[in-house]
């Protein structure tokens, strides 16, 4: 399987509870963290989610 990275620029303060939680399923702590991940459907799925707050470093 394909790794890709995946880091968090824009913040979870005021917005709704399911993106909050969506962010920390990611595995994210902090702002400007950077994390790889496999390229499984499920991870893709919740990165298009909340493509607004992260983006997908090459």
């Amino acid at each position: 399987m394909s790794k890709i990275k995946i880091k968090q620029v824009r913040s979870t303060i005021n917005r709704p509870a399911r993106q909050k939680a969506t962010i920390k399923a990611l595995g994210f702590s902090k702002l400007n963290q950077t994390l790889e991940k496999e390229a499984t459907p499920q991870i893709l799925g919740m990165v298009k989610k909340v493509q607004h707050l992260v983006e997908v470093v090459d």
